[in-house]
């Protein structure tokens, strides 16, 4: 009999991939998600359930029906500058929802989950690359969210026996357009997809900041392919199914490129010029985010094997031409 994995969050970006490979490895894959970006999302390999992931009487339906080996949870409003503006509707859906499903879950006995986190829990970095011990100290009502539910899986996990992982990503970036997978994020906010549609449909792309302290003023990320966050997530089950110890691991590559590079990058992926203008800085973003993966890669076993540039800005411009196409054919 196949395991039965609860994916929330299953048909957005990141969730998707992982739901995919999960099912690639023989998992039924059982989904929930209100598809808040409107997104698409009718693969044949998981069982999509529309609704919020409280919602009482579809989680009551699925953990009665279906015997839950452990869930993964990706849902969660993501966009740093929005959770400045609107911190208390991201506090009630990052934290006050995931604590009520978390009370469910003990319910019902299923004490398995491994927890989608931020690089934005360690706000403004003391040291580069950042380790998992790097001080705590969010600079986003976001970041400050994730740092939050952490605590709570924590607690969870010394009083109720709850096992847990939290992975805590870099920049997640790239597709998988052979599997008609890739960001369809409504707005978009991510860098890589906002340059690429940018140059697609010859729009000007906005710099956030040209005054941080790096080689050309704008700021650092560490991108990292999705495929490998959601090989991680494989790699994390599989280390709880095995009773490791709950815990925290970064994931990343261990390089940063600035924002100026990124553009350079895609305008040599794409063969086309990039439009861009300079603004302020927004509130919530650090000057630099790079992590040091070693964790993850001496307990999970796991290495970023997908997350070379070039790689990453191709796959993830034959998704925007791909998307592109579809919706031509939809007029």
């Amino acid at each position: 009999m196949k395991k039965v994995i609860l994916v929330l969050g299953g048909a957005g970006y990141i969730g998707s991939h992982t739901s995919y490979l999960l099912s690639k490895l023989g998992y039924e894959v059982i989904i929930i998600d209100k598809l808040l970006h409107s997104q698409t999302f009718n693969h044949p390999w998981a069982k999509l359930i529309k609704a919020d992931f409280t919602n009482e009487e579809v989680l009551n339906f699925v953990f009665d029906k279906f015997e839950i080996e452990a869930v993964m949870h990706f849902a969660a409003f993501i966009e740093v500058g929005e959770s400045v503006k609107r911190p208390a509707d991201f506090y009630e859906n990052n934290v006050v929802k995931t604590l009520k499903f978390l009370n469910f879950m003990m319910k019902k006995k299923v004490k398995k989950i491994i927890f989608s986190s931020s690089c934005a829990v360690y706000g403004d970095p003391i040291k580069i690359p950042m380790d998992e011990n790097h001080p705590k100290d969010p600079v986003s009502p976001y970041g400050k969210n994730k740092l939050v539910v952490e605590y709570a899986l924590q607690d969870y996990a010394d009083a109720y026996g709850l096992q847990y992982v939290s992975l805590r990503y870099f920049n997640a970036s790239g597709a998988l357009p052979d599997q008609n997978l890739g960001e369809q994020h409504n707005p978009e906010t991510h860098i890589i997809p906002l340059m690429l549609r940018a140059i697609k449909n010859k729009k000007t792309f906005k710099i956030f900041g040209t005054d941080y302290d790096s080689v050309d003023g704008t700021c650092v990320r560490d991108y990292i392919h999705v495929l490998d966050i959601a090989n991680a997530h494989i790699l994390a089950l599989q280390y709880l199914d095995k009773n490791g110890k709950s815990d925290c691991f970064n994931l990343g590559t261990g390089n940063g490129f600035t924002v100026q590079q990124m553009i350079n990058a895609a305008q040599k992926v794409t063969g086309q010029k990039l439009i861009t203008q300079n603004h302020p800085r927004r509130a919530g973003d650090s000057t630099a985010l790079v992590a040091d993966y070693s964790k993850a890669k001496k307990i999970l076993g796991w290495e970023p094997k997908n997350s070379d540039l070039d790689f990453i800005l191709k796959t993830a411009w034959a998704w925007e031409r791909k998307i592109q196409n579809f919706k031509q054919e939809e007029l």
